[in-house]
């Protein structure tokens, strides 16, 4: 049975994938989807509640709330991905040449791991981000860098299990240099352990941009995004409750649709997968 076939029988995986395919549609098009400014304030509409006019109400600034929430799951979703691609890039390289080459290479970069891991991800997301200054980028980076020894687990555990396999052995026998064994052999056989990975760690990406901007450590106003929202609506929480939830909404919407869609991945993609 295609893995694609896999996909559309599993309720729940095909639910998260249109799903965040869905967020992704949000992201990509925000300018046309929202019908405001996102960050023009109105101060004659401040704190009006959900209505014809604005769909999910205002802000104490008068701010469009629709507008602000398409354009938040825009900022995290440009984290998510971002944050995800540079951990790859970062820790991918790292777990090939600790898992195949092993002894003191494999030596040096466990105890990396190690010391990173030794910090909760928050932690490490919000110590990195307080060195490197509040913006966009340097959230990325703090989130990216907390998801870099996930990274490089699978893929030394994917090298270790992968390299005594016979057609690699074959393709060494051959005289294939180690570049080639590790990118032509190896590394298409660990995709499937790390696809899954990618969309675990985007969820997760997607909570620390929140944290991080919440905090006053991400994404800084005027510009949008759902933890900033959250934090300008501690205030306002009693009086104006649809401040908070529905950036609320749209974080666990993004986190569940990305973590539905793994967990289906997970499934299809295990070896095992089909006789469970």
């Amino acid at each position: 049975m295609s893995r694609l076939r896999l996909l559309t029988r599993n309720k729940l995986a095909l639910t998260g994938a249109v799903a965040a395919a869905l967020l992704v549609l949000i992201a990509v098009c925000a300018p046309l989807i929202a019908p405001y400014d996102p960050a023009r304030p109105d101060f004659t509409a401040a704190l009006r509640p959900p209505g014809w006019t604005h769909w999910l109400g205002t802000d104490d600034l008068g701010r469009d709330q629709l507008s602000r929430v398409v354009y938040g799951v825009r900022a995290s979703l440009q984290i998510g991905l971002l944050a995800v691609a540079l951990a790859f890039a970062a820790g991918v390289p790292l777990g090939l040449i600790a898992g195949y080459y092993g002894r003191f290479a494999d030596s040096v970069v466990s105890r990396l791991t190690d010391t990173l891991l030794a910090f909760p991800f928050l932690v490490l997301a919000v110590g990195l981000a307080t060195i490197l200054g509040p913006s966009l980028l340097n959230a990325t980076i703090a989130v990216g860098v907390s998801q870099i020894p996930a990274v490089i687990r699978i893929t030394r555990a994917e090298t270790l299990r992968l390299k005594h396999l016979d057609y690699v052995a074959a393709a060494v026998a051959n005289g294939g240099g180690d570049g080639t064994v590790l990118f032509r052999h190896i590394l298409p056989g660990a995709l499937s352990a790390l696809t899954v990975q990618a969309t675990v760690g985007i969820p997760t990406a997607i909570i620390g941009e929140a944290l991080l901007s919440f905090l006053g450590l991400g994404v800084q106003p005027p510009s949008p995004s759902l933890g900033v929202m959250l934090s300008s609506a501690q205030a306002y929480i009693a009086a104006a409750p649809w401040m908070a939830v529905f950036p609320g909404l749209a974080i666990i919407a993004a986190t569940l649709a990305f973590n539905l869609l793994g967990d289906g991945l997970r499934d299809i993609l295990d070896p095992q997968g089909d006789s469970r």
